[in-house]
């Protein structure tokens, strides 16, 4: 079976957020039908699975956050996780989140670029996984 997957991916940091894509898609083509929509930030990728909740099988949310200087990555991190939490628990659909929280654009970089430990590789196994089991 083939499953219908969303893929949000938050383009701020585009070239963190193409490598995320880029493993996801290596993984989800082959067992999945995927739409990608992408967003200015990760504080959009909840509002983007909301409307389309009930178009697809499960989500993957990609993206990338980086501490500043001020309280904001903290806000949007949280706030951010805390509603794609919620979206899977109310909807009961699975959605994978594959947003890199770093304190630098070194460790983001790390994170989405290296072959076994990429963030969108795993985002993308885990949905797979829970669809699988669902």
């Amino acid at each position: 079976m083939k499953y219908k997957i969303l893929i949000v991916v938050a383009n701020y940091y585009a070239d963190i957020s193409n490598n995320l894509l880029k493993k996801a898609k290596l993984i989800l083509n082959k067992k999945a039908n995927i739409k990608i929509i992408k967003v200015p930030g990760v504080f959009e990728i909840p509002v983007v699975i909301s409307k389309n909740i009930k178009k697809f099988d499960g989500f993957v949310a990609l993206g990338c956050v980086i501490k500043g200087e001020t309280p904001h990555f903290d806000f949007i991190s949280n706030a951010t996780t805390n509603a794609i939490m919620n979206l899977s628990i109310t909807n009961k659909k699975p959605i994978s989140n594959g947003v890199i929280t770093c304190l630098n654009k070194k460790q983001a970089k790390a994170r989405s670029s290296n072959n076994k430990k990429n963030k969108g590789l795993e985002a993308s196994k885990a949905i797979l996984s829970v669809l699988t089991n669902f």
